[in-house]
């Protein structure tokens, strides 16, 4: 129990003691599940659930994210289940922790595909409940702090997950100090030596900077002091991370990042933080356009504050952020802080708010994206949203991403209006649907009942929604036209069997044959061109004569009325057990049952491969292909040629290829009616006494 007794401090100073007595059943069980486990480092595997809950404890959460947070790896890496632990605890504990479990080895087309989905899993988990990823961003913020035990490319592999997927995350949630630590984590495990030398420097730097930055707290103290405002001012640390990123995206040198100062003031209350900016706006010169109020317009995560810059003394820039503690605390915990701060009745934070905002709308997403990857990409483009504030014509504030359209604002006010768009007005005037948007623009869209989205719109869309909702309505159209296309092609095959005669039985029957889920699927490959409508119509109806005008004779059982393809892959001729591949564009397409390249379409798309059968009295001439190996002397090749020809068969191709001792190695295609007649070919090859070797030949053979 030592691992614990830190721990149970921490919980006890804000928990009351039956619900850390919960806390401490909770670390019992995942410490006897987890026993004979170890981590990387070589320590005991316990170490990492009981440092990942004290993450959490810090931020004050309530004793069942706790509990989970002590369980998370339970259900993946030992025997319980779910079950187990909504037994022992209760239906919240273990949904928490099955949310933040890794999630079931599924079996997916690409490793990407993979991660999108697990990662899609995981934030529908969030959005049941949202302390699922604040127990995620735990786990990450301690694994990234005991990365040093794993080898170097896979830190890079963690650290840049980190960054591209945790990071933003925390972000969006305003939950900054994490945030912080997280990307200052990531950039020394993806970047060890660039850390290093920035790290140095800024030390360097803060020694140098000491008295400026002191004198210049002073000067904004006593300023605000003298307008009798009650607060405090504290110089405001650039973290690691932000230095590089600032650096590299605006191609900065380390001396012009760090010539900016950046200071906060914090008082008590929002009237008195608009009295401060006045006051410093009289003691220094503010710098134009870098004034952003996000008191009145909160960003996307609930950050509040406001921001200006200044040229301090000496010409020097100065960053001022002005806030309340309350913003303050907001900043730092985001969505945490309602755990952290909140009282019996206290009302959702901003923060909250926005989080759940966020949150429903990632469901919109999932419902509209036709894959994981697809979701997580729009996703993505969730988590980056510099913003920018427009006005709709009643005054409404709509928050877009920046580089936003007139369309993005259509779907960001509902998706009706979106796919109805025809154009806008800003400002009163006319606007270019594909032209950015300002901050601070009045925007009206105009509308038709008759419209629809275009799919150019996605060449210049930002955001996810209207990304989402124009993809969404395009797939339900094609898919509609689609279904309309393949009903009519699959009535002409049928010719004068009627569609609605054919019993539900026989079109179950085609259905799971063919693996499609419901007869609108069938209908809409059928009007898609992947599948043969003809193909169709004599399944549903067997060999019914009334389907199609069964003139003259074939090769194939079944495909009167449509194009048939020898496959040049494997050559099948009469007599050879085959199978038929319905190709949009060439019809039906014939070859062998052992030809590699259907082993391999038969099990990832096992729909599209047919088994076929002969005519009883195929007629005319089939491609054949041997190959002959002979000793290369004089008339060997006419011999050759010449018993070809006494067998009724005639060569189509030939071509050689001269190996050492004066061999030939020979690949001839030839005519053949059927199996029994190419066995006499080869008989009669087999004859000529300077023959090595004859085997029947394909294309496979030779790869």
């Amino acid at each position: 129990m030592y691992l614990f007794e830190g721990l149970k401090a921490k919980v006890s100073e804000y928990l009351p003691d039956d619900q850390v007595e919960q806390v401490q059943a909770a670390y019992v069980l995942a410490r006897d599940a987890h026993e004979g486990q170890t981590r990387s480092s070589g320590d005991p595997y316990i170490t990492h659930p009981v440092a990942v809950t004290g993450i959490l404890a810090d931020m004050h959460m309530d004793y069942e994210t706790l509990m989970a947070a002590l369980l998370h790896d339970v259900i993946e890496d030992t025997d319980y289940s779910k079950e187990d632990l909504a037994l022992a605890f209760n239906e919240t504990v273990a949904e928490l922790v099955e949310g933040v479990s890794k999630l079931d080895k599924l079996k997916f087309q690409s490793k990407q595909e993979a991660q999108a989905e697990n990662f899609r899993k995981m934030l529908m988990a969030m959005v049941q409940d949202i302390r699922v990823i604040l127990i995620k961003l735990a786990d990450r913020t301690h694994n990234m702090r005991t990365l040093g035990a794993l080898r170097p490319d896979k830190r890079r592999r963690i650290a840049l997950e980190t960054l591209e997927i945790y990071t933003p995350i925390a972000h969006r949630l305003g939950i900054h100090d994490m945030k912080n630590e997280l990307e200052d984590l990531g950039f020394l495990a993806m970047y060890p030596m660039r850390h290093r030398a920035l790290h140095s420097a800024v030390s360097q730097a803060r020694g140098n900077r000491k008295e400026v930055i002191e004198k210049t707290r002073l000067d904004l103290a006593n300023k605000i002091g003298e307008y009798g405002i009650k607060g405090r001012v504290v110089g405001r640390e650039k973290h690691l991370y932000s230095i590089y990123r600032k650096m590299r995206n605006k191609e900065l040198s380390f001396t012009e990042v760090m010539d900016i100062y950046g200071f906060r003031i914090i008082v008590n209350s929002v009237d008195n933080c608009y009295r401060v900016l006045g006051a410093i706006h009289g003691m220094y010169k503010p710098i134009e356009n870098r004034f952003k109020d996000y008191i009145a317009i909160p960003r996307s995560n609930g950050y509040q504050s406001l921001h200006t810059s200044l040229k301090g003394p000496h010409g020097i820039p100065v960053e001022v952020q002005i806030r309340t503690d309350e913003m303050d605390q907001m900043a730092d915990k985001g969505v945490a802080a309602h755990w952290l701060y909140k009282k019996s009745n206290d009302k959702t934070t901003t923060a909250q708010l926005r989080a759940n905002q966020w949150m429903q709308s990632l469901v919109e997403l999932q419902q509209r994206a036709s894959t994981s990857v697809e979701f997580i990409e729009s996703v993505k483009t969730d988590l980056f949203p510099d913003e920018i504030y427009v006005f709709s014509p009643k005054g409404r504030i709509v928050e877009l991403p920046i580089g936003a359209t007139a369309v993005d604002f259509a779907y960001a006010v509902h998706s009706d209006i979106g796919n109805t768009c025809v154009g806008a007005r800003v400002e009163h005037k006319n606007f270019p649907l594909s032209k950015p948007l300002e901050t601070g623009q009045s925007v009206e869209i105009i509308t038709s009942p008759r419209a629809k989205p275009n799919a150019n719109w996605l060449n210049f869309v930002v955001s996810a929604r209207a990304r989402s909702n124009i993809r969404h309505f395009l797939k339900r159209q094609q898919s509609k036209d689609a279904i309309n296309m393949g009903n009519r092609l699959l009535r002409h095959a049928l010719g004068t069997v009627k569609l609605d005669d054919i019993p539900q039985a026989d079109i179950d029957r085609v259905l799971d044959e063919t693996k499609y889920e419901s007869y609108e699927a069938l209908l809409a490959n059928i009007g898609m061109g992947n599948e043969l409508s003809a193909m169709i119509a004599r399944r549903l109806v067997g060999e019914n004569d009334d389907i199609s005008d069964k003139k003259g004779n074939v090769a194939i059982k079944g495909t009167e009325g449509l194009m048939v393809h020898f496959s040049r892959c494997c050559f099948p001729i009469p007599g050879d057990e085959i199978v038929a591949i319905l190709s949009p564009g060439r019809g039906v397409v014939i070859h062998q049952t052992g030809c590699t390249n259907i082993r391999k379409l038969s099990k990832e798309e096992p729909q599209r491969v047919l088994p076929m059968e002969w005519d009883d009295k195929p007629q005319g001439d089939f491609k054949a292909s041997v190959r002959v190996e002979l000793i290369n002397r004089q008339g060997t090749l006419a011999a050759l040629t010449a018993a070809i020809a006494s067998s009724d068969s005639s060569i189509i191709n030939l071509q050689t290829d001269d190996r050492e001792d004066y061999n030939y190695s020979i690949d001839i295609e030839l005519t053949t009616k059927n199996r029994v007649h190419l066995a006499s070919i080869m008989r009669k090859i087999r004859s000529l006494p300077d023959l090595q070797q004859i085997s029947r030949h394909s294309q496979n053979k030779q790869q």
